[in-house]
């Protein structure tokens, strides 16, 4: 077995090839950026190595400096995590000619698998159902808008050596084609180093779901089930689980058998995954295989107990499989959430900023139930604007699929972030979403729940019941501690009032409380009662409440006469008042936002890349007014209705924060 290995990347997946290289007894070398001289990844590992600049450009995907790193180190392998080099057919050749082991498939499997143009072409030739599409290469945007409609719209504008969604693009016109053509090379190019683009039918209604394979040197495959990944946005994955809700055993074996025969057929080894559009008759194409380990492993590690980590550690040390395909039993029921350094609340935008408050819930391993979070960050280090935005990806499995999402709903409501935007409240709200319960999502799920974007959650009236209890009761210990602070009180029972009017999200109840050692019971204008326990103290962020008995997660933050409260999705602003001081707010007068309707503002901290209008030119409603670079990932800005450019404030080139105004309007 190795003695040392160099993970050549970084954050969460570079911390996850730590642990398991820690479990086998194998020394680690991490490498790291200028902006990653304190990341998590650096910590773990035994060595760390400088590699160059923050640009992903100028250290992690250079692979020169990758390799001078090896050759310090000494390392006898290295595992390329996913992204960066994973999937780089010149990295694997650099390696063997120094001959240090990829922990990863041979070089002409990633060069056969790895370009999404050779790959559906090999797919074809082996009998695989493809997705219908132009696999030549595409000279200019001109030829990208012939090919468009030779196809059909919509289509989808792709990235021969992309992955996670860069350098994506679905086209429903020639305009959109011709945009989308020249954003995707651009993309590909910065992220990838590899401008090349082909063009698919972008299947209606489907679902995303994808086979985990797993190949030695000595002829042996399988496949670990299915993932479903149909949940995403900006063609990038949000939430997955194993197995898929909606495939029978025939259709999951059929699949497998598929996805084993192709990766054999090029003679794969390690870890890999093929990716499949089903649709809603279970008929299903080939989409692309990535020749990495997937970002979504966990989920398929909860429910075979194989640690894909370790079998590709094993495999590129010549090892056989340690199982056949009778082996693999799928047990109980994963889910993964990924959590990203981006704001829901603007078009799931990258943020960027320090950590000023990082707790996860606590890791959890037994028989009834799995609580895991793979992660690459710790409180008070600081997310950048150079990296993918993911932070980290919360798991948990359960025996059955309702019991894994409940378990997930508690993770997700006890998960604790603050500094940051987040995506927490929206992944709260797609646990709670009827159609995801149900199982019955396709890869538009945001796009069709969430047109106007997601706006955050109004929870039903038993849970605002419910919260309101559990505030009120809050808010009595928070008041007896003041009184006790000030020394204004000997007998505080008497001092603290029992009357308390409770306002949240539009709905008022007036509640009395009835306090004693063990809780607080609250009885309700309308003669209802709910018990509340919990030993929370005031300026604690998190609460952990029974309310009637069931558990009731909030996590809690201080406003003027009340508490902001987020649970499930929801972000509430709630007002605990005395009946007079409730009688008096009413009378106040609202305060209404500032009007930027005349104003492009800045959506997210990155780079602008071209500005697309000029002063006096009249712009028409979803014009593009300016592209702006974050988190590598180009965002064009358009024009919300028709009007005339009156003042340009930023140029190509200039970085910008989060409500910088860009362009004024007259």
């Amino acid at each position: 077995m190795f003695k040392k290995i160099l993970i050549a990347n970084r954050g969460e997946i570079a911390c996850r090839v730590i642990k398991t290289a820690r479990k086998m007894g194998i020394t680690t070398v991490a490498i790291y950026s200028d902006a990653d001289r304190q990341a998590l990844h650096v910590q773990m590992a035994d060595e760390a190595i400088r590699i160059g600049p923050p640009q992903a450009n100028q250290s992690y995907i250079v692979i020169d400096k990758v390799m001078e790193a090896v050759r310090q180190s000494g390392a006898q392998a290295v595992h390329p995590g996913y992204g960066f080099l994973s999937e780089n057919s010149k990295f694997a050749q650099a390696l063997e000619a120094q001959g240090v082991a990829f922990v990863g498939p041979p070089v002409g499997a990633i060069e056969a698998m790895g370009d999404k143009i050779t790959s559906k072409k090999i797919a074809q030739e082996a009998g695989v159902s493809t997705v219908p599409g132009y696999m030549g290469l595409i000279e200019d945007a001109d030829d990208a808008v012939k090919i468009s409609n030779q196809i059909g719209y919509p289509v989808m504008i792709k990235a021969s050596a992309g992955g996670g969604g860069k350098g994506m693009r679905i086209a429903w016109n020639d305009d959109e084609a011709r945009e989308g053509f020249q954003s995707s090379k651009n993309e590909a190019a910065s992220s990838f180093g590899d401008d090349r683009i082909f063009i698919e039918k972008f299947v209606t209604q489907p679902r995303h779901i994808e086979i985990q394979v797993l190949c030695d040197s000595h002829g042996n495959g399988v496949y670990l089930g299915e993932r479903e990944c149909s949940i995403q946005r900006r063609n990038q994955k949000v939430v997955e689980e194993a197995p898929s809700p909606f495939l029978d055993e025939a259709t999951r074996r059929a699949m497998g058998e598929q996805a084993v025969a192709l990766a054999q057929a090029v003679g794969y080894t390690s870890a890999g995954t093929v990716e499949f559009i089903v649709d809603g008759d279970k008929n299903f194409y080939f989409l692309e295989m990535n020749t990495r380990l997937q970002v979504e492993h966990p989920v398929t590690e909860l429910i075979t107990g194989v640690d894909l980590v370790e079998q590709m550690i094993r495999v590129a040390n010549g090892e056989k499989l340690p199982f056949s395909q009778n082996d693999i039993k799928l047990n109980g029921w994963a889910i993964e959430n990924r959590l990203y350094a981006e704001d829901p609340y603007r078009g799931f935008l990258p943020s960027i900023g320090r950590l000023s408050r990082y707790r996860p819930p606590a890791e959890v391993a037994d028989d009834s139930h799995v609580v895991r979070n793979d992660t690459g960050v710790y409180e008070g280090g600081e997310i950048s604007m150079y990296y993918d935005p993911m932070i980290a990806k919360l798991c948990t499995w359960a025996p059955t699929r309702a019991e894994a999402i409940e378990r997930m709903r508690v993770a997700l409501d006890s998960f604790e972030v603050e500094g940051i935007g987040h995506n927490l409240p929206f992944l709260a709200a797609v646990m709670d979403h009827p159609i995801f319960i149900a199982g019955d999502m396709t890869t538009a799920f945001i796009e069709e729940q969430y047109p106007e974007g997601f706006i955050g959650v109004d929870l039903p009236e038993p849970d605002l019941r419910r919260i309101a209890a559990a505030c009120a009761a809050m808010h009595r210990v928070a008041e007896i501690r003041r009184t006790r602070v000030s020394g204004r009180m000997d007998n505080h029972e008497r001092k603290v009032g029992t009357d308390w009017v409770v306002n949240v999200q539009s709905q008022r109840y007036e509640t009395e409380i009835a306090a004693d050692p063990k809780g607080s019971t609250v009885r309700f204008a309308d003669g209802g009662e709910m018990r509340v326990t919990s030993d929370w103290t005031p300026g604690d962020q998190l609460a952990n409440l029974h309310v009637d008995g069931v558990p009731l997660v909030l996590k809690v933050g201080k406003i003027s006469g009340g508490f902001r409260i987020r649970s499930r999705g929801a972000d509430l602003r709630v007002h605990v008042r005395t009946p007079r001081q409730a009688e008096l707010a009413a009378l106040m007068p609202e305060k209404l936002p500032p009007d930027t309707s005349k104003l492009l503002l800045c959506p997210m901290p990155g780079l602008i890349v071209r500005v697309h209008a000029e002063v006096g030119d009249e712009v028409q409603e979803g014009q593009a007014l300016c592209t702006i670079e974050a988190m590598k990932m180009e965002n064009i800005l358009r024009a919300e209705k028709m009007g005339v450019v009156s003042r340009i404030n930023a140029a190509a080139g200039d970085s910008l924060a989060v409500d910088d105004v860009i362009m004024e309007f007259e």
